[in-house]
């Protein structure tokens, strides 16, 4: 994932090429320091997240109550690069042969992921990893205590929660799913990202018409609000007058 340190690879240079065992802790004590302003020679986190967002998937899990206090766990699969939730779905009974199962079903899709990038949750088994591995996906797991290398799946399950779990109490586990599923396309075709410049993951095929003004349309145009999940949220766009 991340370049090892200089004193590292001396070390083991040393080690391999000559037989000589030293520390590395020894190693950083002989050389010399960075000077100032000079950036690192490894490879840091954020650099790498940038360089490799367009084939980095993230997953995580978050939890939901039923109506009659019932515990669903909703799994999330989402692209770092252009923000899409590519996979989202509800069980009761979390196990690692039914989040291998999910991920397989994101491994078929036609574009090609390089990374899969999830925390260390105990479900997450080197098993798991393994298999995730078959399929084509090198394993990140994220440091221990570092919740930020997976902020963006953490980002998107509170949006999940302000925007539609914190108002709509799901009544069995199709019907979360269901909810899930109509939020996720609204996520993706309908709600604006600020990160994306604003933008929208999926964008829509048919060019916005142009108009002689940047404030207002002309009165061939209407504008028509379509309700998403019951009105919770709307979706705007135009329409012959």
């Amino acid at each position: 994932m991340l370049a090892i340190g200089a004193h590292c690879s001396i070390a083991h240079w040393l080690l391999l090429k000559l037989g000589i065992r030293i520390s590395p802790g020894t190693v950083r004590k002989y050389m010399p320091p960075r000077p100032p302003g000079r950036p690192r020679g490894d490879l840091r986190w954020s650099t790498f997240l940038r360089l490799h967002a367009q084939g980095i998937l993230a997953c995580d899990f978050c939890l939901a109550i039923t109506a009659n206090f019932r515990m669903l766990y909703v799994f999330v699969v989402i692209e770092r690069g252009p923000r899409r939730l590519v996979h989202g779905n509800v069980t009761v009974h979390p196990t690692a042969a039914w989040t291998l199962e999910q991920l397989r079903e994101v491994a078929t899709l036609d574009h090609r992921y390089r990374f899969l990038l999830h925390d260390r949750d105990s479900i997450f088994s080197p098993g798991l990893d393994e298999s995730v591995q078959a399929l084509g996906l090198r394993v990140l797991r994220s440091a221990p205590h570092c919740p930020k290398m997976n902020a963006l799946c953490e980002q998107v399950i509170g949006t999940l929660r302000r925007e539609c779990l914190d108002w709509v109490i799901p009544l069995s586990e199709s019907h979360l799913r269901t909810l899930l599923k109509t939020w996720i396309q609204h996520y993706n075709r309908g709600r604006p990202h600020m990160s994306l410049g604003p933008g929208i993951p999926d964008p829509p095929t048919i060019a916005l018409p142009k108009s002689v003004s940047r404030h207002r349309r002309g009165e061939t145009y209407s504008v028509r609000a379509n309700p998403i999940l019951g009105g919770l949220h709307h979706e705007y766009s135009l329409v012959a007058a």
